[in-house]
């Protein structure tokens, strides 16, 4: 027996949700406040201290969360309204920026990555609970178009915030004012999410024993539900070797820039603009693409594309080949990643969705300081370019693995697992 599948919406169809609206409203905010701490924090360290020491290890504090806390915070998103942990993530990160202003000193240095790590761990609260409650809020048709909205907000938000902090340092010489913009960018989501019906926040239990069980066997449940769904696995599976090889390219771009090229600093926000803008195109093609091809197929494709790109890396001898390259790498990741959290959100019922989505982000996040760990030793054995190249093979490895794994599944969603969205 075949049904007809729903033609996919597009980006204007998805933003016509009144619920949606707010969310990506509170998105879009966010994400700038974000981009702004970012690169703050590590202008506040690099002033204090000089010690590239020093950076990496906030680099660190802040990774460790996604997969240590990460796993434990599924089992919770789960458990509670996923409504009130984003108003409570949004409220408590508020309070921990604006407490960033206190480290003047080195000496107070220690308090920075308490507190970087603190915000990261309620972070993986808030991502797990966004992505399980959107399909409650858009329809499985929708979701494509409104994760690669997600996507583009999130570059968009960043390169708007790293030029905003640089700004803000450059002219008063601290993170004061910086810091203090992004707390109130954490107040006003907190405000748009909770205009969202509260109903999209609810969970559809179902039979799942999530509140029953303890915290471990609610994880161990979670690690059982990827592991036995074929394209769950094949997802994490995907992930997880595209960042063994991404991790590492993270690290050494810079250098691949600035030391190998000769190529001046100033050249990096037009290198971020190129990867920006082809993310902004990819994310209008989103919906023409899941008309034609399968999610599965999209994915698959995606990787192949960022592997050769990345390979290409290792042989350029000019800026204008790197705006292009980051250019077809922005083309490639929109969709690619906008078809991995659909995927998950529509193979995975509402009751353990959660635990899912911190299983793909904690291999995602593991795989990428794994990565960058080997990366940095690499670099120091063979030349930075020998590193692009692994990376790139590595990356197109892991679209041979997708390939396989998907066989024979398109990745459409399954009506059965996808929750009724709030009506517009």
């Amino acid at each position: 027996m075949t049904s007809q599948q729903p033609a996919p919406m597009g980006v204007r169809d998805v933003l016509r949700i009144r619920d949606f609206r707010y969310l990506f409203g509170g998105q879009v905010v966010s994400d700038i406040g974000d981009g702004i701490t970012l690169l703050l924090v590590l202008l506040v360290i690099n002033d204090l201290t000089g010690s590239p020491a020093a950076l990496a290890l906030m680099a660190i504090a802040e990774a460790v969360p996604a997969f240590s806390v990460g796993l434990v915070a599924g089992v919770y998103v789960d458990r509670w309204d996923r409504r009130r942990i984003m108003l409570a993530s949004d409220l408590l990160r508020a309070v921990i920026v604006l407490a960033f202003v206190f480290v003047q000193t080195s000496a107070l240095l220690p308090l920075f990555y308490v507190l970087g790590f603190t915000q990261a761990s309620i972070a993986t609260f808030f991502r797990p609970a966004r992505g399980a409650m959107l399909p409650h809020i858009v329809p499985a048709e929708g979701l494509p178009a409104a994760n690669s909205l997600a996507q583009a907000s999130q570059v968009i938000g960043n390169l708007v915030g790293a030029g905003t902090a640089g700004v803000l340092f450059g002219v008063f010489g601290s993170g004061f004012i910086g810091f203090a913009i992004d707390s109130a960018t954490f107040v006003i989501s907190f405000l748009l999410i909770s205009r969202i019906s509260r109903s999209a926040g609810r969970i559809e239990r179902g039979t799942s024993p999530a509140k029953a069980d303890g915290v471990r066997a609610s994880v161990l449940e979670g690690l059982r539900i990827v592991r036995g769904s074929r394209v769950l696995l094949g997802i994490v599976m995907a992930v997880g070797v595209t960042m063994l090889g991404l991790g590492a390219v993270n690290v050494l771009f810079v250098p691949l820039i600035v030391n190998d090229l000769t190529i001046s600093p100033t050249w990096m926000a037009g290198i971020d603009g190129a990867q920006t803008l082809g993310m902004i195109v990819a994310a209008g093609l989103v919906t023409t693409l899941a008309r034609r091809l399968s999610p599965t197929t999209i994915i698959t494709l995606g990787l192949l594309g960022i592997g050769v790109c990345i390979g290409l890396v290792s042989g350029i001898t000019d800026i204008w080949q790197v705006l292009l390259i980051l250019l077809a790498v922005g083309l490639f990741v929109t969709p690619l990643q906008a078809m991995v959290q659909t995927i998950v959100q529509t193979s995975t019922r509402d009751a353990t969705r959660g635990r899912v989505v911190s299983v793909v982000q904690a291999a995602m996040s593991t795989a990428s300081v794994v990565s960058m760990a080997i990366g940095g030793v690499l670099g120091s054995l063979i030349d930075i370019r020998g590193v692009f190249l692994v990376a790139g093979i590595v990356v197109v490895v892991a679209a041979g693995l997708s390939a396989l794994m998907f066989r024979g599944i398109s990745g459409r969603p399954a009506p059965d697992l996808a929750a009724k969205p709030e009506a517009a």
